[in-house]
């Protein structure tokens, strides 16, 4: 009956496992989301300094072996993808401060288990940064402009 409920909130239901495991899976799904728009922003950013265009970038990461989802439908530079939160100056999406949270709720759950986690406790020092700044209700992906030290162009909340 819980699945059936809700079914018409998402586009996929999965039983995760015992009482917790939901909640296990989201945090480990999100610090994949985190780790990988954190990769993209920064390859974006190298990309741009070594004179290639960021949305020819797009172009070929999505048909290459970088392609994740957060290159193919969330894309932090502008144009690409057209409902992507960059086409809104990061407006709305999700926001930095919930990323954030569900990143130390990983590494919280990584110290408890004893999981060996560098990447992830990098990402949740750079979103805990940019949030830091002033940024947490912008998009996530909104910390590509941090990276190409253009904090200047972006709003704050």
């Amino acid at each position: 009956r819980i699945e059936a409920a809700l079914e018409p909130m998402s586009r996929a239901t999965f039983r995760a496992g015992d009482h917790g495991a939901g909640q296990a899976a989201k945090i480990c799904n999100n610090m994949i989301l985190g780790i990988t728009m954190l990769g993209t922003c920064e390859a974006i950013g190298l990309a741009e300094k070594l004179g290639l265009d960021p949305v020819k970038m797009f172009d070929i990461v999505a048909k290459s072996s970088g392609q994740s989802w957060s290159t193919t439908t969330y894309y932090p530079w502008p144009g690409p993808v057209p409902t992507a939160p960059s086409n809104r100056n990061y407006d709305g999406g999700f926001a930095t401060a919930m990323m954030l949270k569900d990143l130390k709720l990983a590494q919280d759950a990584a110290a408890k288990s004893g999981a060996s986690t560098p990447l992830g406790a990098q990402t949740e020092a750079l979103f805990q940064m940019f949030n830091g700044l002033g940024y947490g209700g912008r998009d996530f992906s909104a910390i590509l402009q941090m990276l190409r030290g253009k904090l200047d162009e972006l709003p704050k909340d």
